[in-house]
């Protein structure tokens, strides 16, 4: 499971929709709905939130707007209510690390949209989330 904390707009066409399919598993999850995934470490900073459906909620808000803007299909119908609006942290290192990742993800498989990465130091977060200076998440479980 990866929770992007990057901008939606970064995400080449199978990131954006891997995002969307996973961010309904995490809503799952933090419902109880599933057996699995209950104690991955992407979950602990939605957990961390005094809503975390409502955070959970927002992050899929902001895929599904993204999605739009493309031209996709995203059901709206799945976006739960947003009673909370607090946004959660995020480092600058986080960030980094997951320009990094997605870097190497798009040179593999959709190298013609490469474009859509930002430099790093011109980042921008996922509207859920505001930065704050700091090294990789401790949650972080990629080869950082």
């Amino acid at each position: 499971m990866r929770l992007w904390s990057l901008h939606p707009s970064y995400l080449d066409s199978k990131g954006l929709v891997a995002a969307w399919r996973e961010a309904l598993l995490a809503r799952a999850v933090l419902r109880g709905q599933t057996k699995g995934y209950r104690h991955h470490p992407q979950l602990e900073r939605f957990r961390s939130h005094p809503a975390p459906l409502s955070a959970i909620n927002a992050y899929l808000r902001a895929l599904h707007e993204e999605a739009e803007s493309r031209g996709y299909r995203f059901d709206k119908r799945k976006i739960g209510p947003i009673r909370n609006h607090s946004r959660l942290r995020v480092t600058r290192g986080q960030l980094r690390f997951e320009l990094g990742h997605l870097a190497g993800k798009v040179r593999t498989r959709a190298p013609v949209e490469k474009g859509r990465l930002p430099k790093a130091s011109a980042i921008k977060p996922h509207p859920l989330f505001f930065v704050r200076a700091g090294p990789v998440e401790s949650w972080e479980r990629g080869p950082v």
